[in-house]
Protein backbone atom coordinates (compact mmCIF):
# COMPACT_ATOMS: atom_id res chain seq x y z
CA UNK A 1 0.00 0.00 0.00
CA UNK A 2 2.84 2.38 0.90
CA UNK A 3 4.51 1.54 -2.38
CA UNK A 4 1.38 2.48 -4.37
CA UNK A 5 1.10 5.83 -2.57
CA UNK A 6 4.75 6.59 -3.27
CA UNK A 7 4.44 5.68 -6.95
CA UNK A 8 1.24 7.72 -7.34
CA UNK A 9 2.86 10.73 -5.62
CA UNK A 10 5.88 10.55 -7.94
CA UNK A 11 3.63 10.23 -11.00
CA UNK A 12 1.54 13.20 -9.83
CA UNK A 13 4.66 15.37 -9.41
CA UNK A 14 5.86 14.33 -12.87
CA UNK A 15 2.48 15.16 -14.41
CA UNK A 16 2.24 18.58 -12.72
CA UNK A 17 5.82 19.40 -13.75
CA UNK A 18 5.07 18.38 -17.32
CA UNK A 19 1.92 20.51 -17.52
CA UNK A 20 3.68 23.58 -16.12
CA UNK A 21 6.51 23.14 -18.62
CA UNK A 22 3.96 23.10 -21.46
CA UNK A 23 2.42 26.37 -20.24
CA UNK A 24 5.77 28.16 -20.68
CA UNK A 25 5.04 31.70 -21.78
CA UNK A 26 6.99 33.29 -24.58
CA UNK A 27 8.75 36.55 -23.78
CA UNK A 28 8.38 39.51 -26.09
CA UNK A 29 10.17 42.84 -26.39
CA UNK A 30 7.95 45.87 -25.77
CA UNK A 31 6.40 46.59 -29.15
CA UNK A 32 6.58 50.08 -30.65
CA UNK A 33 4.88 50.69 -34.00
CA UNK A 34 3.69 54.28 -33.54
CA UNK A 35 6.52 55.62 -35.72
CA UNK A 36 5.30 53.69 -38.77
CA UNK A 37 2.96 55.51 -41.19
CA UNK A 38 -0.78 54.91 -41.23
CA UNK A 39 -2.16 52.57 -43.90
CA UNK A 40 -3.38 54.24 -47.08
CA UNK A 41 -6.91 53.89 -48.46
CA UNK A 42 -7.78 50.26 -49.28
CA UNK A 43 -4.82 48.90 -47.27
CA UNK A 44 -4.31 47.67 -43.73
CA UNK A 45 -1.26 47.63 -41.49
CA UNK A 46 -0.35 44.23 -40.06
CA UNK A 47 2.69 43.25 -38.05
CA UNK A 48 4.55 40.25 -36.71
CA UNK A 49 6.03 40.39 -33.23
CA UNK A 50 8.61 37.66 -32.69
CA UNK A 51 9.33 36.26 -29.22
CA UNK A 52 12.79 36.60 -27.70
CA UNK A 53 14.81 33.54 -28.72
CA UNK A 54 18.22 32.07 -27.98
CA UNK A 55 20.72 32.46 -30.83
CA UNK A 56 18.52 34.76 -32.91
CA UNK A 57 21.34 35.03 -35.47
CA UNK A 58 20.72 31.36 -36.35
CA UNK A 59 17.01 31.91 -37.07
CA UNK A 60 15.21 33.27 -40.12
CA UNK A 61 11.59 34.25 -40.74
CA UNK A 62 9.81 33.27 -43.94
CA UNK A 63 6.69 35.30 -44.65
CA UNK A 64 3.87 34.75 -47.13
CA UNK A 65 1.43 37.41 -48.32
CA UNK A 66 -1.70 35.91 -49.79
CA UNK A 67 -5.30 34.86 -49.50
CA UNK A 68 -7.42 31.72 -49.47
CA UNK A 69 -9.22 30.94 -52.72
CA UNK A 70 -11.14 28.09 -54.27
CA UNK A 71 -8.66 26.57 -56.74
CA UNK A 72 -8.32 23.52 -58.98
CA UNK A 73 -5.46 20.97 -59.04
CA UNK A 74 -2.94 23.35 -60.70
CA UNK A 75 -0.10 25.10 -58.89
CA UNK A 76 -1.15 28.70 -58.27
CA UNK A 77 0.54 31.91 -57.21
CA UNK A 78 -0.62 35.41 -56.41
CA UNK A 79 0.51 38.15 -58.79
CA UNK A 80 2.07 41.26 -57.28
CA UNK A 81 5.19 42.28 -55.42
CA UNK A 82 6.55 43.07 -51.98
CA UNK A 83 8.73 46.16 -51.73
CA UNK A 84 11.01 46.92 -48.80
CA UNK A 85 10.67 50.54 -47.68
CA UNK A 86 12.89 52.53 -45.33
CA UNK A 87 11.25 54.31 -42.39
CA UNK A 88 12.90 57.70 -42.79
CA UNK A 89 14.82 58.87 -39.74
CA UNK A 90 14.58 55.55 -37.91
CA UNK A 91 16.61 53.09 -39.96
CA UNK A 92 13.82 50.51 -39.78
CA UNK A 93 12.26 48.70 -42.72
CA UNK A 94 8.66 47.91 -43.51
CA UNK A 95 7.05 46.04 -46.38
CA UNK A 96 4.65 47.56 -48.89
CA UNK A 97 2.63 44.99 -50.86
CA UNK A 98 1.13 45.67 -54.28
CA UNK A 99 -1.36 43.10 -55.54
CA UNK A 100 -4.79 43.13 -57.13
CA UNK A 101 -5.48 39.60 -55.86
CA UNK A 102 -5.19 38.03 -59.32
CA UNK A 103 -3.69 34.56 -59.52
CA UNK A 104 -1.62 32.78 -62.13
CA UNK A 105 -0.79 29.13 -62.36
CA UNK A 106 0.03 26.06 -64.36
CA UNK A 107 -2.37 24.87 -67.04
CA UNK A 108 -2.59 21.15 -66.32
CA UNK A 109 -5.82 19.38 -67.10
CA UNK A 110 -7.70 18.62 -63.90
CA UNK A 111 -9.71 15.42 -64.52
CA UNK A 112 -12.30 16.00 -61.80
CA UNK A 113 -12.55 19.83 -62.05
CA UNK A 114 -12.96 19.78 -58.25
CA UNK A 115 -11.97 23.00 -56.47
CA UNK A 116 -10.57 23.15 -52.95
CA UNK A 117 -9.78 26.04 -50.63
CA UNK A 118 -6.02 26.78 -50.73
CA UNK A 119 -3.77 29.56 -49.49
CA UNK A 120 -2.20 31.20 -52.53
CA UNK A 121 0.61 33.69 -51.99
CA UNK A 122 3.17 35.95 -53.57
CA UNK A 123 6.73 34.63 -53.75
CA UNK A 124 7.69 34.02 -50.09
CA UNK A 125 10.54 36.06 -48.66
CA UNK A 126 13.09 35.19 -45.98
CA UNK A 127 14.33 37.83 -43.53
CA UNK A 128 16.49 37.71 -40.45
CA UNK A 129 14.94 37.01 -37.06
CA UNK A 130 14.92 40.03 -34.74
CA UNK A 131 12.69 40.07 -31.67
CA UNK A 132 13.55 43.73 -31.00
CA UNK A 133 11.79 45.03 -34.13
CA UNK A 134 8.36 44.18 -35.48
CA UNK A 135 7.91 43.13 -39.09
CA UNK A 136 5.41 45.69 -40.39
CA UNK A 137 3.40 45.20 -43.59
CA UNK A 138 0.97 47.33 -45.58
CA UNK A 139 -1.25 44.97 -47.53
CA UNK A 140 -4.49 45.32 -49.49
CA UNK A 141 -7.49 44.76 -47.19
CA UNK A 142 -8.36 41.37 -48.74
CA UNK A 143 -4.88 39.84 -48.20
CA UNK A 144 -3.22 38.42 -45.10
CA UNK A 145 0.32 37.75 -43.92
CA UNK A 146 1.43 34.34 -42.62
CA UNK A 147 4.88 33.36 -41.44
CA UNK A 148 7.05 30.59 -40.08
CA UNK A 149 10.33 30.55 -38.20
CA UNK A 150 13.13 28.66 -39.91
CA UNK A 151 15.59 26.88 -37.62
CA UNK A 152 18.90 25.30 -38.64
CA UNK A 153 19.70 21.62 -38.29
CA UNK A 154 21.54 20.89 -35.07
CA UNK A 155 24.35 19.24 -37.03
CA UNK A 156 26.23 20.92 -39.84
CA UNK A 157 26.59 18.58 -42.81
CA UNK A 158 29.46 18.34 -45.25
CA UNK A 159 29.07 18.47 -49.03
CA UNK A 160 30.17 15.44 -51.07
CA UNK A 161 33.34 15.90 -53.09
CA UNK A 162 33.84 14.15 -56.46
Amino acid sequence: MKFLKTVSAVLMMFLVGNISAQKKTEKFEKLQIDMFPKAKEGYKQVFIQLPIAKNENDLKVEFFVGTEKMLDCNKHFLMGKVMTQDLQGWGYNYYDVESTGETGGTLMACPDQKKTKKFVSLQPEIVRYNSKLPLVFYVPKDLEVRYRVLRPDSVMKKAIQK
